[in-house]
């Protein structure tokens, strides 16, 4: 049950909506892909895993496996460690930025460089940012690495970065309450199918895991009492997928209780219009495999 007196978890969530689509803009846009393409890789998913992973060093498949936590292990090791021999973790921190940039001057006009907006949310992110320290980043390797990052000079990339790793610093405090949840990968993609927020068919085809994973996770939380066979959630189901969210929230509020509530709410007001242009552009697809919903659709 969160706390009502505390703000910040919900304004975490309403920040969230927000940059997410601002963020996986570059797991989308095809000036991503053609950035990838133009270094030597080899198809999507070796950009993907790539571009993500980075900013963590040219590390293994396991580790991949491990921080990502969603994708079947057998659908990053044919990526992984390959890519490195294309290409340097730089070069593709480097293509990834190529390719985010490309893509925002595309969808949201030239004028972004120069976006008073943009830059005024760019100063809020980064202040949100300066705060992933710490405590803070204390077992999070997705957000400690990309914070790491050097801050690209151009206001729009800028941004871009600072929402990356509030992103994933939310994403890692969302994995940590998998784990000690028992909650494994598949567990997690059916209970966001069931709950509405990701497709069962782009799921199946975008994580690559077996049927007999499937069957086997819908088994474990039918066991759990949260589950029908019908993929339906139990009230006992509902409950669990609530408190998940919830925690995440909690977990993902830190640098925004740096920031302040005007603050954030202000920064949330200043990415919506960039992330409702993204949207209208048609580059992400609703549901997603995020499970992000569309801005002004909670």
């Amino acid at each position: 049950m969160p706390d009502l007196r505390d703000p910040f978890p919900a304004l975490a969530r309403r920040a969230w909506q927000a940059l997410e689509v601002v963020h996986i803009l570059s797991y989308f846009a095809p000036e991503s892909r053609q950035a990838t393409d133009a270094i030597g890789l080899k198809g999507y998913w070796m950009g993907y895993f790539g571009c993500r992973a980075a900013p963590l060093g040219a590390v293994s498949a396991a580790t991949v496996t491990a921080t990502f936590h969603n994708f079947h292990p057998g659908m990053v090791a044919r990526a992984v460690p390959d890519v490195w021999s294309y290409a340097t973790p730089e070069q593709l921190i480097e293509a990834r930025l190529a390719g985010v940039d490309a893509a925002l001057r595309r969808i949201a006009g030239e004028q972004i460089v120069e976006d008073p907006a943009v830059r005024q949310a760019t100063d809020l992110a980064l202040e949100a940012v300066a705060a992933v320290r710490g405590p803070e980043i204390t077992g999070r390797p997705l957000a400690a690495a990309n914070a790491a990052l050097t801050v690209p000079d151009e206001p729009h990339l800028a941004l871009w970065h600072a929402l990356t790793v509030l992103r994933e610093h939310r994403g890692d405090g969302h994995v940590a309450l998998l784990v000690a949840g028992e909650i494994g990968p598949v567990e997690a993609h059916i209970l966001s199918i069931a709950s509405g927020r990701s497709s069962a068919e782009l799921l199946r085809t975008a994580r690559k895991w077996s049927d007999d994973d499937w069957d086997a996770g819908v088994e474990n939380l039918v066991g759990r009492g949260w589950l029908r066979d019908d993929w339906t959630l139990t009230p006992l189901g509902v409950a669990a997928r609530e408190t998940l969210e919830d925690d995440t929230d909690r977990l993902a509020a830190g640098p925004y209780r740096v920031l302040g509530a005007e603050q954030t709410a202000e920064l949330t007001e200043l990415l919506t219009p960039l992330a409702s242009t993204i949207v209208a552009a048609g580059v992400l697809p609703f549901p997603n495999p995020v499970g992000v919903p569309a801005p002004g659709h909670d």
